[in-house]
């Protein structure tokens, strides 16, 4: 076999000659197979060489399933068992080879691209999503092999040394990675008081490089991470290279820690869902930044995000239903999920990108976006539908179903949440058909009251359905759900005018929203438990979930604060400013415990913003 061939012909006549020697009797053994493919097959190029067996085996069956002549049948079924033995030596080289093999590659892909493209490749190449991803191991020994080309390209002395620093630099700050949660033990979240505590405040003090620290200052201090990449005219492939594995290393290894706390209640996998989201939007947030600097880097941001966000869309806790606002206070977090929108728009129909389009999808209609909330569930339901991804499909048909009901369409909510009723049964999907559940009977609730309908029967039907969905999220211990079902029947008894009913089903649902880490359905049960005080005349109680729902609602950008803020004036005109004041204050130390002096100061702010509104 001649090396002068080009590779893909070089490893063709590989096969070939195995298949043939195999068939003339000269092999006798899989090791005498695999000894061939040791010797023959150079390191780095392991994806052409699978390139081209799984087109050789592809042509192989289909001459066996094709073939009329006997004999000629026997030759190729003969030949298919051979290069199924290949197959099967070259899944064990790969295994052994796998570590040397990834670094080859990972080297070939970086010194073979244009200069234009390297950035591009060099985030390719560490891509977690791999089939073999590199280890930090892997990773230093990249940096040396890129370093024996530093002579002849200065380019590639960056890559080398901008790898060295960046894995120097996790590594101190992999020792301290949690030491931030002791010290603001009441949230583990990405907020707290700007610059003074959290993660972000920690991290820039235990860090020594300049760009890395000027980053975590500039996060801890709630201000914009595009100022921050746009004022970056000086960075080099370094900086960025070291940047770069920092941030993606801190992220893992927080994700690894709140995965192993899968029964904190604190914890666990409502904080994994908030990290991918918050470092997905820093991505995203310094794509648009470094857009006006060039070099690739912005790009390479942006391939990074997807990265993240195809990693979680994975995850088996990916939130189809949830609420995903768990730990997302503070300003520079409000309303940035519309900055994953744009660069979703490059990629092409997959199953994970229908998942994170569902996820757009709801955390649109909790701003009170509606038609970008249908118009990115519409887009998931096509995809998944494609994919064959049934629970992302019937998840769409359900929050599809709850949007239509946000614009008062319940003819189409009713048609939604039927649909995805008889698929979810269809396929065994019990969390798809609880929501569903919910969903027909809370958009037959409201249709009922639209139309004006008195009948006793057509609501008792309606809550029948909305008590069947709590009795099967309660029986499959599904939290979100539950959080949803509990709140839709109090909102339900709310119209219907049981008001005692309401409460009840209100207050369980907040403590649920509470538990599940959902500031939406936190705020949302906090404003109907007010309209549900107002009721019954008990103005204390009204003063107090109608400011916590307003300032909770208000903090993650839903338009909903306005539905308690309106209230809570109206109420204001009917005692006077003077008791209305007081009796806040009198619930000031609940209040604080729950969102901050900072947040009790800002209910007043609030109610002057809904007035000049």
């Amino acid at each position: 076999m001649s090396d002068s061939l080009p590779l893909r012909d070089r490893y063709l006549a590989l096969i070939d000659e195995i298949i043939e020697t195999t068939l003339k009797g000269k092999i006798s053994s899989v090791e005498q197979v695999y000894q061939m493919l040791l010797k023959n097959i150079t390191s780095g190029t392991g994806e052409v060489f699978e390139l081209v067996l799984s087109d050789r085996l592809n042509v192989l069956q289909s001459q066996v399933d094709s073939e009329k002549d006997e004999l000629k049948k026997a030759k190729a079924t003969r030949s298919l068992r051979a290069i199924k033995t290949i197959q099967t030596q070259w899944q064990r080289w790969q295994e052994q080879n796998k570590a040397t093999e990834a670094i080859a590659f990972a080297v070939t892909q970086i010194t073979t691209a244009s200069v234009n493209e390297r950035l591009a490749a060099f985030v390719r190449v560490t891509d977690p999503n791999q089939k073999y991803p590199l280890n930090l191991p892997q990773l230093q020994q990249l940096s040396k092999s890129l370093q024996q080309f530093a002579q002849v390209d200065a380019d590639l002395q960056q890559f080398s040394e901008g790898i060295t620093r960046g894995l120097a630099s996790w590594q101190r700050l992999q020792e301290n990675l949690l030491s931030w949660m002791y010290e603001q033990r009441e949230s583990l979240g990405f907020g707290g008081v700007p610059g003074e505590r959290g993660p972000w405040a920690s991290w820039a003090k235990q860090v020594n490089s300049e760009l890395p620290q000027r980053l975590f200052r500039t996060l801890a201090m709630e201000e914009s991470a595009i100022e921050f990449a746009e004022q970056q005219r000086g960075i080099t492939l370094r900086d960025w290279v070291e940047m770069a594995l920092v941030l993606q290393y801190l992220q893992r290894g927080l994700i690894n820690w709140f995965d192993q706390q899968a029964y904190d209640v604190k914890a666990g996998p409502k904080l994994s869902i908030s990290t991918f989201l918050t470092f997905a939007v820093i991505w995203s947030q310094l794509a648009i930044g470094f857009q006006s600097i060039g070099a690739g880097y912005s790009d390479a941001c942006s391939q990074i995000m997807l990265q993240i966000l195809r990693t979680f869309a994975q995850r088996s806790y990916f939130p189809l239903y949830g609420g995903i606002f768990a730990s997302f206070s503070g300003s520079y977090l409000r309303n940035t999920l519309d900055y994953l929108d744009e660069p979703l728009q490059t990629v092409e129909g997959t199953q994970e990108k229908a998942r994170i389009l569902t996820l757009l999808g709801y955390s649109q209609r909790a701003l009170g976006q509606y038609d970008r909330s249908l118009n990115f569930h519409q887009q998931a339901l096509d995809i998944a539908r494609s994919a064959g991804d049934r629970p992302c499909e019937i998840a769409n048909l359900n929050h599809l179903s709850r949007t239509y009901v946000q614009q008062q369409n319940y003819a189409e909510a009713i048609n939604y949440s039927q649909r995805g009723l008889i698929l979810s049964r269809q396929a065994g999907d019990r969390t798809g058909e609880a929501n569903a559940l919910v969903n027909l009977g809370y958009s037959e609730v409201m249709q009922a009251q639209q139309l004006e309908n008195l009948e006793p029967e057509t609501y008792e039907s309606a809550i029948n359905y909305l008590e069947q969905g709590l009795k099967l999220s309660e029986k499959l211990g599904d939290v979100p759900s539950k959080a949803l079902c509990v709140n839709s029947l109090g909102i339900a008894y709310l119209v219907i005018g049981q008001h005692q009913t309401a409460i009840k089903y209100l207050e369980d649902g907040f403590k649920i929203a509470q538990f599940s880490g959902d500031f939406y359905l936190q705020g949302r049960n906090l404003a109907y438990l007010a309209e549900a005080y107002y009721h019954l005349q008990n103005t204390e109680k009204t003063i107090y979930t109608g400011s916590l729902g307003m300032y909770l609602l208000n903090q993650i950008a839903s338009r909903e604060w306005r539905q308690p803020a309106g209230l809570l004036k109206i109420l204001q005109g009917q005692i006077g400013a003077e008791a209305f004041q007081k009796l806040l204050q009198q619930h000031r130390p609940k209040i604080i415990a729950l969102i901050g002096v900072d947040g009790y100061d800002y209910i007043p702010q609030l109610l002057e913003e809904y007035q000049q509104d």
